[in-house]
């Protein structure tokens, strides 16, 4: 599991959770970001009491979704960036954003979506997609990642296999695609297709896609579009990872302990649990006590474990953490993303 966790600072309570848990990852929101030096010592001290190396991630994809914005500044939008049609400037952003994240403690930055943004989905993803264009969008999501890997801070491709038609807002409800396979394959699928040897992670969605799968189970709890699709068709081999359970787009198909078991058994190698510490126990132990029913289960979560663990130990993100932050550190930070508005000013008037 990667989990949410609560406060600004390590209590004795917390360090007892993270002790029984272990969780694979840990991710911050905005109630646990006050200061970049803050940031950074809590997340020191998660790493501390968890074993394993941590995953320690955040959602910064500039625009709307941004947890460091009251602290820095505000930054640009996917949709900005990719309208200036710069391969450059595409790759800067993901530069700048990962050396935003690395300085605050993160090595994982769940970033770039990578949906394409057709008039569907407009209303609920708004700027955060690059392009109705399934080759444009590829170019961005691409360089993207590379200036991600260039700041040593690990990125995601999300949300597979795509929500750029879905008009309903997964984290309330469950959306349901109906394209074909054909047209998902040609379009929404494309930027897996093309760069699943470039996405450390990939993000599965709650939403179902009838038309391939028969059925309205959510592609993140569906062997089909995990183990079928994106392992054999497409030949992922990097970190399968099941957007939050608690979400309302997985919850209608299925309990928060269900789901945990059944993406597990679709392929899936980790899975967020964001808010309620209740919920992580209830995962944690449903997983736990399946695995030691069911021999065949518990055969999928070790080899989702040894999958993990060989990745943690290849990721340069996780090699090596980077220097404590301070006052002058947010200040640098600020002026960079100030200077590249700039270019993007100048790259949009051209």
């Amino acid at each position: 599991m990667i989990i949410g966790v609560h406060g600004l600072h390590m209590d004795e309570h917390l360090r007892s959770f993270l002790y029984e848990v272990q969780p694979g990852g840990v991710i911050f929101f905005k109630r646990n970001i006050e200061t970049a030096p803050q940031c950074y010592d809590f997340l020191s001290e998660c790493r501390r009491v968890v074993s394993a190396p941590l995953f320690t991630c955040v959602d910064l994809e500039g625009g709307t979704v941004d947890r460091m914005r009251d602290i820095v500044c505000n930054t640009h939008s996917a949709a900005q960036v990719a309208a200036t049609k710069d391969r450059k400037l595409f790759r800067r952003a993901g530069e700048i954003l990962g050396q935003e994240a690395r300085a605050f403690g993160f090595n994982t930055n769940f970033a770039p979506v990578s949906d394409l943004g057709f008039a569907a989905s407009r209303n609920v993803l708004g700027s955060r997609t690059a392009s109705e264009d399934a080759a444009a969008t590829v170019a961005y999501v691409k360089e993207f990642m590379r200036g991600l890997d260039a700041a040593a801070v690990l990125g995601c491709g999300k949300h597979y296999p795509g929500l750029g038609e879905a008009s309903l807002d997964s984290h309330l409800t469950m959306p349901v695609v109906g394209k074909s396979w054909k047209t998902l394959w040609a379009e929404d699928l494309l930027p897996y297709r093309k760069l699943h040897k470039q996405f450390p992670f990939i993000m599965t969605a709650h939403a179902a896609y009838p038309n391939v799968t028969k059925d309205k189970t959510p592609a993140s709890i569906s062997k089909k579009w995990l183990t079928d699709i994106l392992k054999k068709k497409i030949g992922y081999r990097g970190i399968i990872l099941a957007d939050d359970l608690e979400m309302g787009g997985v919850l209608a198909a299925a309990s928060i302990q269900d789901a945990a078991l059944r993406t597990i058994r679709a392929g899936s190698d980790m899975m967020l649990v964001c808010h309620k510490e209740e919920d992580v126990h209830a995962v944690f132990e449903a997983v736990l006590h399946e695995a030691e029913r069911d021999k065949r289960f518990g055969v999928l979560v070790t080899k989702a474990a040894e999958h993990v663990l060989r990745f943690k130990a290849k990721a340069k993100a996780l090699k090596k953490v980077a220097v404590r932050p301070n006052d002058k550190t947010v200040v640098k930070l600020r002026a960079a993303l100030e200077r590249f508005d700039k270019q993007l000013a100048k790259a949009a008037k051209h």
